[in-house]
């Protein structure tokens, strides 16, 4: 006896809305000039840790999606944004695709086009208010001066500065 096994229909790619240009915009972008060169192997997608985690997130199926030129989707994608930047991938791709430095190049051009996520947007807004990823309270200055190290104080307003450069 075979279990049921439920297949899903596969999704069906509208040729006229594919980009064929996306993988040329990526490629220019620095970080993503090897983007063309992945054959599509899956060593990438095996060393994933962010994979073994949330086994939807999937390195090769976003550089494959690009490739065909599904701007869109990519671009509007959360799990571009889910790239813990371990650089597994990149020291395994036997094409040197410098997956992590693509991931970034995708994330730029997702950034151009407003395509923000929120985890982003709430970082910034952290940086924006205390001048750093995280705040400095009293708590890690009192470590540091236990380890004879300088306090460190917020200066949010320098930051707000070369944010709005």
């Amino acid at each position: 006896m075979t279990p049921d096994v439920k297949k899903e229909k596969p999704e069906i790619i509208e040729f006229d809305v594919l980009d064929p240009n996306f993988k040329y915009e990526i490629a220019k972008q620095p970080g993503g000039e090897q983007i063309r060169y992945c054959f599509q192997c899956g060593t990438c997608s095996a060393s994933c840790p962010v994979m073994r985690i949330n086994p939807e997130y999937n390195p090769r199926k976003i550089i494959h999606m690009s490739l065909l030129g599904m701007r869109d989707e990519v671009l509007r994608s959360d799990f571009i944004w889910l790239c813990s930047a371990c650089y597994s991938c990149y020291e395994r791709c036997p094409q040197n695709v410098r997956i992590t430095e693509l991931m970034n190049a995708i994330k730029n051009i997702a950034v151009k086009e407003g395509y923000i996520n929120e985890s982003m947007k709430k970082l910034e807004e952290i940086i924006e208010e205390h001048g750093r990823a995280y705040p400095i309270g009293e708590f890690e200055n009192k470590k540091r001066a236990r380890l004879n190290l300088p306090v460190i104080k917020e200066k949010p307003k320098e930051i707000k500065k070369i944010l709005e450069r």
